[in-house]
């Protein structure tokens, strides 16, 4: 056999994206959140001495009511930050020095501290820490004593049962066999075995539904209030106005996120003394310059396009009362906007839009759909049949609560198809318990 080789020369012509450096960051930046951005063009200019940064001009409600209400007072916003400072360890710290004169069992006491948790639960073994410092099991008790005196009540608590009774006993308005239905039937309680706690305490199921009512009341992580967390403000990147004709108007708050301005006296003065190596980094850090502001610009029109459009599809939203959402998915957006479906999650993740009652993440506008009954026209959404389930267990029965089936046989009169495994979830993601939680025991 002949081996023959033949060689031939054609042009073919591809197409593929070169994933530069600044493009990668071009896609970071849009996912960004209002605070992520700042402290990146904060960063970006500590590198480049051509960038100055423009803080935003963010007033927060609680500011701006503030400065309206006290009209002619000069107000010090300092003054109305929270305090952040303070946390459980040294609030306990204090209360210990405060109190306790400087003995032994105080030398204990501050141990222990050192191993309560955020949430205020003890967390280290009594035995081994009296042998670890070597105090005797009833100085280790003692000890332990004196710290679940200290506040918050329920503090010092080895487990979720010790911790309710704690707050119990230093309530005058606990009722009053709240404490030892917890220490003897907590376990009962839990299981909502309360036919057999009514029966040990010769009382009726009623009064055992008002003691599970109270602790309901209790905090299950009492340390959980130093947590300051919750108080951090959000920075919204739109905001939406609705006029007297019921216009929807969706406006950027440009105004509130970080931008860049150009250093020029600085840039002009190198320029004149500069060298070829100068010249060289002055023109490379313009050009980075002029990408920063671009891509700072890319985002917000990014971010105000996908707003328009999610606004658009849910105009009700911001019209009724009632807050409908219509069934919306990111591909429809993408195609929308003729932007890639990853674009618009990047858009929508973490920005917030801003409205006269109230703040919403942008994502929560994107809902799938529900199949109808064939005869309804109706567009339906999850976050629909969710209000529905809602007002279904609201509405209810305590006494007879709604089973899952019966949910299912109601929302379909109700033009709701959806299967008893769906109506599950949905109560899990409402925070509604079954029907066996559901149940109440009040006197009629």
């Amino acid at each position: 056999m002949k081996f023959q080789q033949n060689f031939s020369q054609k042009q073919q012509q591809t197409q593929k994206l070169a994933m530069t450096q600044q493009l990668q960051q071009s896609i970071q930046v849009l996912q960004y959140n209002s605070e992520e951005l700042l402290a990146f063009v904060e960063n970006q200019a500590l590198e480049n001495p051509l960038v100055e940064v423009v803080e935003p001009d963010f007033q927060p409600d609680y500011i701006r009511s503030s400065s309206n209400r006290y009209e002619g007072e000069e107000t010090n916003y300092l003054n109305q930050i929270p305090d952040t400072k303070g946390s459980l360890f040294e609030s306990l710290i204090d209360q210990v020095h405060l109190n306790y004169r400087d003995t032994f069992l105080r030398k204990v006491i501050l141990y222990l501290i050192e191993y309560i948790d955020q949430n205020g639960f003890l967390t280290v073994d009594m035995e081994e820490a009296g042998k670890e410092i070597g105090a005797t099991p009833i100085q280790m008790l003692d000890a332990l004593t004196l710290i679940q005196q200290l506040e918050p009540a329920g503090v010092g608590a080895r487990n979720l049962q010790e911790c309710l009774m704690l707050q119990t006993e230093r309530d005058d308005f606990a009722p009053d066999l709240a404490y030892i239905v917890l220490e003897e039937c907590f376990d009962q309680l839990v299981e909502r075995k309360w036919k057999e706690i009514a029966q040990a305490f010769s009382i009726e199921l009623s009064e055992v539904q008002q003691i599970f009512d109270y602790i309901q009341t209790l905090s299950p992580s009492p340390g959980r209030i130093f947590d300051r967390s919750s108080e951090l403000y959000i920075i919204p990147d739109v905001r939406v106005l609705v006029d007297q004709n019921q216009e929807v108007h969706v406006l950027s708050n440009r105004s509130h996120q970080p931008s860049v301005r150009f250093q020029e006296a600085y840039f002009e003065q190198m320029s004149q003394k500069a060298d070829k190596e100068t010249e060289d980094y002055l023109k490379e850090r313009k050009q980075e310059f002029e990408w920063l502001k671009k891509t700072i610009l890319q985002r917000g029109d990014t971010i105000l396009r996908v707003a328009q459009v999610i606004v658009s599809h849910q105009k009700e939203f911001f019209t009724d009362t009632q807050r409908p959402i219509k069934p919306l998915t990111l591909k429809e957006v993408s195609k929308e906007i003729e932007m890639h479906e990853s674009t618009v999650s990047r858009a929508v993740n973490g920005k917030y839009l801003e409205t006269d009652f109230g703040v919403f993440e942008l994502k929560k506008f994107f809902t799938t759909r529900l199949t109808a009954q064939p005869d309804s026209t109706e567009d339906l959404s999850a976050d629909t049949a969710k209000k529905k389930l809602q007002e279904l267990v609201d509405q209810e029965n305590k006494a007879k609560p709604l089973s899952d089936q019966k949910l299912v046989e109601l929302l379909k009169k109700e033009e709701i198809t959806i299967s008893r495994r769906t109506v599950a979830k949905y109560r899990d993601l409402l925070g509604i318990p079954s029907s066996s939680k559901r149940k109440r025991y009040d006197k009629e």
